[in-house]
């Protein structure tokens, strides 16, 4: 009975502790991992979303660059962190992929979810030249003959490429019959595509917009259920197959597994008021960035659709350990 009370008053003790924890939260400085390096895409979402929460919990928001591993050294310190929630994370779509490619042991589940901020759909782009003017003449041309063209715009398994991937498998062509050329990232690939070495290009509409303006490349289409308002003159897949595809690459704040439900509930109610702002929201638009909201539950359920849809890809790509 004596060591039955014991527990059970060490019990009662640790729930009082984290109460108090929660209810003085934040009561000294937040850290910020971002997993990417400082002046990229990521580093300027996380430092203006830094700048609003610092605003909005009254306490300073550091952003910490982390990087190294694509991704995987900021995501892991993420990981490793004392769940208190004064180390955070701006934890990006590579999270539902390091565990199926086997870059790494980490996946959503090693996270506490608290707010969903960003998605950039894939774009599915081709040379303004292209004989294919339509999303069907493409993926036609694709059906009947898939190994005679190829795709770039990424490294193997990137966010992009999987999306893009997916896509072709989800319309009935096996994405390893089409050639991928690898790139470090978007803009060699767009130069390719606009010289002609390439015939496919998948990247972020924001990447493409400038050569689009100038008329060397075309976006078929968006890979989405609904247009993209900042480009809705681009048609989303969905309306020209009829058939639903949505992914992309994401970002979203995230802190360590077993975060308190107190302090999770705070930060995603200051989170949602920054996402809200006219700074924030005028900011993401400047750049071209698509702003979507998901509370901590919804964030879960999203990164649990796009962990199953990456493995299933990269499994069809022969990509996995």
């Amino acid at each position: 009975m004596r060591k039955l009370s014991q527990v059970l008053c060490a019990s009662v003790l640790t729930l009082s502790a984290s109460a108090v924890m929660a209810a003085d939260y934040p009561y000294k400085p937040i850290t910020l991992i971002v997993p990417w390096s400082a002046g990229g895409g990521t580093d300027a979402v996380g430092r203006q979303l830094a700048a609003g929460l610092q605003e909005e919990l009254g306490q300073p928001v550091n952003v910490v660059n982390k990087t190294g591993g694509s991704g995987v050294v900021g995501h892991m310190a993420m990981k490793m962190a004392r769940p208190d929630g004064y180390t955070l994370g701006l934890g990006t779509a590579e999270i539902a992929t390091y565990q199926h490619i086997g870059t790494a042991q980490l996946s959503y589940e090693d996270f506490t979810p608290i707010a969903l901020l960003n998605l950039d759909y894939a774009s599915f782009t081709v040379n303004a030249d292209s004989e294919w003017k339509t999303l069907d003449d493409a993926l036609s041309a694709l059906k009947a003959n898939p190994s005679d063209y190829t795709v770039s715009g990424s490294a193997p398994g990137a966010a992009y490429h999987l999306s893009f991937a997916g896509f072709l498998d989800q319309q009935g062509i096996n994405p390893n019959d089409v050639t991928l050329v690898p790139s470090e990232g978007a803009a060699p690939g767009l130069q390719e595509l606009a010289a002609g070495g390439v015939d496919i290009v998948f990247s972020s509409l924001p990447e493409i917009e400038s050569m689009r303006q100038s008329g060397r490349v075309k976006a078929l289409a968006v890979l989405a259920n609904e247009r993209v308002d900042s480009f809705d003159d681009i048609p989303s897949a969905k309306e020209l197959t009829g058939s639903e595809w949505s992914q992309g690459s994401w970002r979203g704040l995230v802190g360590p597994e077993g975060l308190p439900e107190e302090v999770t509930a705070r930060l995603s109610e200051a989170t949602e008021k920054v996402w809200k702002s006219e700074q924030f929201q005028d900011f993401m638009a400047s750049r071209g960035y698509g702003t979507v909201w998901e509370d901590a539950e919804g964030f879960r359920a999203f990164m649990k659709d796009q962990d199953e849809k990456n493995a299933a890809t990269i499994e069809k790509l022969g990509l996995a350990n």
